[in-house]
Formats: C-alpha cells, sequence, structure tokens
C-alpha cells in the first residue's frame, strides 16, 4: 500500500509538458515566443536569436509554463524594443543591396545564363555585384560567391598574423555561426563566419587576429589582450563595433 500511494503522489506531481510556444498579447498584435526547456539553466532568458528564427524563452529545470508566462509579460518591453529595432531581412535578391567589405553594393542580373558572380557598377553609379542566371537562383549564387570571398579574405588575414607570432594554421573553414564570429580549436583549425566579408576590412581583420592569438594563448587572460593588440591594434574599437552592429550582418541571406 505504501508503494502504491507514493507512486500515485509522483504521478500527481509530475508537470505537464511545456508547449512548443506562448503568445503574449501586447496590446497590438500578440508575440509569438518559442520555449526551449533546458535542465542545465539556473534561470529563465528571453533572447533574440540573431537568425530572424524569433524570440525563444529558455526553462530552466522546475520551471513551469505559468512562470514562463510571467517572465515573458515582465520583459516585453526589452523584447518589443529589440525587435523594432533589428534590421528587415534582406534575402540577396535582384535589387536588394549588401555590405560587401562594409560598402553597399546593389545586386544586379546580368541577363546571361551563364558565367561567375563579379562586382562592377550599377547603371545609376552604385557598386554592384553582378549576376548571371535566373533571378530565383540570385540568393544562392550570392552567398556562395561571398563565401568564399570571406574564406580568401580570412586565410590571407590569419596567415598574416600566424607568421608575426610564429605559429601555423592547421586549417581554415568559413560557416554560418550564430553565436560568435570565429573559433579556434587546441588541433590548430579557425573557423569564422562568412558573415564577416560583410563588415568592414577592419572588423575582419580583429576578429582574424583574434582566433590566431589564440594559438598562443588559448584562454582570455590579459596576456592574450595585449596579444591581440599587437596584432590588431583596432581591437578595441572592433569589439565595439560588432556589439553594435554585428546583428545586423545576420539579416542577409
Amino acid at each position: 500500500m505504501i508503494r502504491l500511494k507514493t507512486l500515485g503522489s509522483k504521478l500527481r506531481a509530475r508537470k505537464p509538458a511545456l508547449p512548443d510556444h506562448i503568445e503574449i498579447d501586447t496590446g497590438d498584435a500578440p508575440v509569438r515566443i518559442r520555449l526551449r526547456a533546458n535542465p542545465r539553466a539556473q534561470r529563465y532568458l528571453l533572447r533574440l536569436p540573431a537568425d530572424h528564427s524569433g524570440p525563444v524563452l529558455t526553462v530552466p529545470k522546475g520551471g513551469d509554463i505559468q512562470k514562463a508566462e510571467r517572465f515573458a509579460r515582465q520583459h516585453i518591453g526589452w523584447l518589443l524594443e529589440r525587435l523594432e529595432g533589428r534590421p528587415d531581412h534582406v534575402a540577396l535578391r535582384p535589387g536588394d543591396l549588401v555590405p560587401l567589405r562594409g560598402k553597399e553594393h546593389l545586386i544586379v542580373p546580368t541577363g546571361q545564363l551563364r558565367g561567375l558572380v563579379s562586382t562592377g557598377q550599377a547603371v545609376c553609379g552604385t557598386p554592384a555585384l553582378l549576376v548571371p542566371g535566373t533571378e530565383e537562383h540570385a540568393p544562392r549564387k550570392v552567398t556562395t560567391w561571398l563565401k568564399g570571398q570571406a574564406k580568401a579574405d580570412l586565410t590571407q588575414r590569419a596567415e598574416d598574423h600566424a607568421a608575426k607570432i610564429g605559429k601555423k594554421i592547421a586549417a581554415i573553414s568559413v560557416r554560418d555561426t550564430k553565436s560568435r564570429w570565429g573559433s579556434c580549436a587546441s588541433n590548430g583549425r579557425l573557423s569564422f563566419s562568412w558573415r564577416l566579408i560583410l563588415a568592414p576590412p577592419d572588423i575582419l581583420d580583429y576578429v582574424a587576429a583574434h582566433e590566431v592569438a589564440h594559438l598562443k594563448e588559448m584562454n582570455h587572460s590579459d596576456r592574450f589582450w595585449r596579444l591581440c593588440e599587437e596584432l590588431a591594434p583596432q581591437t578595441p574599437e572592433a569589439r565595439v563595433w560588432l556589439k553594435e552592429h554585428g546583428i545586423r550582418l545576420h539579416g542577409y541571406g
């Protein structure tokens, strides 16, 4: 009898599963917020991912739907400000503007079925990315070309910085990372976000220097930051730029 009673108590105490989202009424249009249960989280966390997938609320171990909704309502003002200030998504279609190395370029179809993406000038005199092929394939072609440009620029800058400190790079890759601009593995492999090609060259150079510095200092100690500034004197300004403007880079493609 004791065992059955204990089991029954556990069943009654079991919390219902979280829904995949909640909607918070703002007086205008409701805001949809995805819920993500994380047993390792210590607190509720509301964030706005850079990939334009919509707000996410992390629910810690022991959390429930009522507490999640209450937390979301308490922070809905903060979320609305971020949503209003977020730049629009740019799909990289003909007619869109994309900041190649920090300078706006107009995406212009060439009208030719074959060929490679290239830089040039639009009829209006604006710097342009000239894209062959059908218009529906332009976003894919532009993205592929931008990734190639990013790989070339980052490889050059990273290898230059590595030579200065006498270190060798095992490999360099570019990816579409959301949470960091670059990373350095203990085996000497460097990885970067291809979106750095959209930033001014000094910003890309700083991130390359940052990851190369990790080849010597696998930490963020004072020694690391001194080395980083030796390689890239613009480090303080670049860090501020990424904090203020970095999210805009995730709005392309």
